[in-house]
């Protein structure tokens, strides 16, 4: 974002945690957003003033309505809450987004210092505010005395701490927030009790439609893909859509498709069935439009996957509109239609030379499900597309005209469909022509008519719409592309170099047995190393122990079901990894260190300088690629 000489004041609670969860989103407004200035300013709320109220009766905006109506007035900027303390929906006239930095969701069982759980008496008094936690403790203490329990964090402990109750039930987040994890007696497992969805995350609300925040609402959010599952069998999904479904978070799906798609779906991910068929709407669109902007406000990388291919019959209009009005970034993969599929077993071939021209789609339904005109009038307001039309614009023009279609309909010639080039040429019936012969391209083109012709792409996220080119290498290229869609770009692939493994490769790993250790610090080299390993059938289980350093290598090697033996935490260089090794094998070891002809030695000699015996592996050569032809 651009510098600013405004200071944008960020309202809290007054409470010891809210402040330390305002002075950590300043700190990381500060680092991300250095030309901007932020302050934060104190305010109480109905909940901070009213310690007696259980809060399992309290108003949905308990703790925040003071900072709403701050907010709202504009007194404030924005606010900063936890998020679970946010009303669902939000207050009228604010927006919202979840913070990426979150903490422990888990609950913790707080006892008195000096004791353990195991030290409780049988009947505990237990200091209980919500109707989870208290179910909680009438499963796991049933012979315990609930009573209501209010204050902030450091008087609920006081409470305890002063003999009022023997035990409490408080979020683990709140208490590592404070530096008071010594506190934690015991952390409870999820599956015991699960947690609010906004536990441990915190929650900016700022008003609706403030162009500063939309604008840095877009670098927390992800853009949401609208995946075309195919029609029929799962095979008849893109590569694209499956890569979408594996890296998602939550996928909204239909019913008129392979169930067998969602198999795609990481283990950690959630399947929301949105399911529609005529005169049986699961959920209503404006429901599923909520869902969809909530999902990407939180933070999730959504998935919307639909029936066919979403931009046919799939009400993918209203749930773009939904999207562009929060200026959250969106991206639209195709699918095969069951128009695409027709001729596959039917028979029926919609065009054919010397026969059918082309062909009308149509669906004779309309919304709210009545029968729709599909008379020849109605049939000439549909848009007309015509394939193969550059260099033959003007005439399809012309006819149109002569035709009765009028001079002014909008028309537009889309090149490169599909491609990292694509651009359209806008206009009417005519002026196109005109505009079409002057633009230098040799891309093929589709000629669009009719008043969609006319629509501009919703232009969303801080890249709205430009086109990156992307020059990295291809082992990057995937992620680097994901990171220009998630922004609301168009990446534009160039990559100029390649990796190619070396012949040194094979034989070093024909020798694995003979190291006891294996240091593969890129993921570039997992990547290398793996494919080499499973195209000569190794037994994964007889690989040595694996240091790496940096949590993208890790994350590599998980997805071949590897768990790294050292993996430093609190920092990805070479240091780290040297000292971690040192105190975890302090004798001298068989090490084969693994790279590419780029990364140098500096880590082996470290290595042999701790007297391990070192193997330096070449994994792999960067080389340059060539280009016949530059994108446009």
């Amino acid at each position: 974002m651009t510098s600013s000489s405004a200071v944008y004041k960020i309202g809290t609670r007054s409470s010891n945690l809210a402040l330390f969860q305002a002075r950590q989103t300043v700190a990381e407004f500060a680092r991300r957003f250095p030309g901007l200035a932020f302050e934060f300013v104190p305010l109480d709320s109905p909940g901070d003033r009213d310690r007696k109220t259980d809060l399992r009766q309290s108003p949905a905006d308990f703790f925040t309505r003071d900072l709403d109506n701050a907010v709202r007035s504009g007194t404030l900027d924005c606010a900063v809450h936890s998020a679970k303390d946010v009303p669902d929906p939000v207050s009228e006239g604010l927006d919202w987004v979840w913070l990426p930095w979150r903490a422990d969701p888990r609950d913790a069982l707080v006892v008195r210092q000096g004791t353990s759980v195991a030290d409780l008496p049988k009947a505990p008094r237990i200091g209980v505010s919500s109707e989870r936690r208290a179910a909680y403790c009438t499963e796991h203490f049933p012979e315990g005395v609930q009573r209501n329990l209010r204050g902030n964090i450091e008087e609920r402990l006081r409470q305890l701490d002063a003999g009022d109750v023997d035990l409490i039930v408080m979020a683990a987040a709140a208490l590592v927030r404070l530096d008071l994890s010594a506190r934690i007696s015991e952390l409870i497992p999820l599956a015991e009790m699960p947690v609010p969805e906004g536990q441990g995350r915190l929650c900016l609300t700022f008003r609706a439609g403030d162009p500063t925040f939309l604008r840095l609402r877009a670098l927390f959010t992800t853009a949401v893909r609208f995946v075309g599952a195919g029609i029929g069998a799962a095979e008849n999904a893109t590569m694209a859509a499956v890569s979408a479904l594996q890296t998602c978070d939550i996928c909204f799906h239909d019913s008129l498709m392979d169930q067998d798609l969602l198999d795609h779906l990481p283990s950690q991910a959630r399947p929301i069935y949105v399911g529609k068929r005529a005169g049986a709407h699961y959920r209503q669109q404006t429901d599923i439009n909520t869902l969809l902007t909530d999902a990407a406000r939180k933070g999730y990388r959504v998935v919307r996957l639909k029936g066919g291919d979403p931009a046919v019959f799939g009400r993918l209009a209203e749930e773009l509109e939904a999207l562009g009005e929060l200026n959250i970034p969106y991206r639209v993969v195709p699918g095969l239609s069951s128009l695409n599929v027709l001729s596959t077993g039917s028979g029926i071939l919609l065009t054919r030379r010397g026969g059918a021209n082309g062909f009308t789609v149509l669906t004779p339904r309309k919304a709210g499900g009545g029968m729709a005109d599909i008379s020849a009038a109605e049939r000439s307001r549909y848009p007309v597309v015509a394939y193969m039309s550059v260099k033959a614009c003007g005439d399809v023009c012309e006819q149109l005209v002569k035709d009765g279609w009028s001079e002014s309909t909008p028309a537009a010639m889309v090149f490169g469909v599909g491609s990292g080039q694509e651009f359209a040429v806008r206009g009417t019936l005519l002026d196109l022509p005109n505009q079409v012969a002057e633009t230098s391209t040799d891309l093929p083109g589709l000629l669009v008519t009719g008043a969609e012709a006319a629509r501009e792409p919703l232009r969303c996220g801080p890249l709205r719409g430009q086109r990156v080119l992307l020059t990295c290498s291809e082992a990057i290229l995937g992620k680097a592309s994901r990171e220009v869609v998630d922004r609301g770009g168009v990446p534009v692939p160039l990559p100029m170099l390649r990796l190619v493994p070396t012949e040194a490769l094979r034989g070093t790993m024909a020798r694995l047995g003979e190291f006891d250790w294996l240091v593969v610090t890129s993921p570039s080299s997992v990547r290398i190393l793996m494919a080499d390993l499973l195209a000569a059938g190794t037994d994964l289980r007889r690989l040595p122990k694996i240091a790496t350093c940096g949590g993208g290598t890790s994350a590599e090697l998980q997805q071949y079901g590897i768990t790294p033996d050292l993996c430093p935490d609190y920092d990805f260089g070479a240091t780290a990894l040297l000292d971690e090794f040192g105190a975890l094998v302090p004798e001298a070891a068989s090490v084969l260190r693994v790279r590419s002809n780029k990364a140098g030695p500096a880590l082996a000699d470290q290595l042999r300088g701790a007297r391990h015996r070192v193997e330096e592996c070449i994994a792999y050569t960067t080389e340059p690629i060539t280009h016949d032809r530059l994108p446009e």
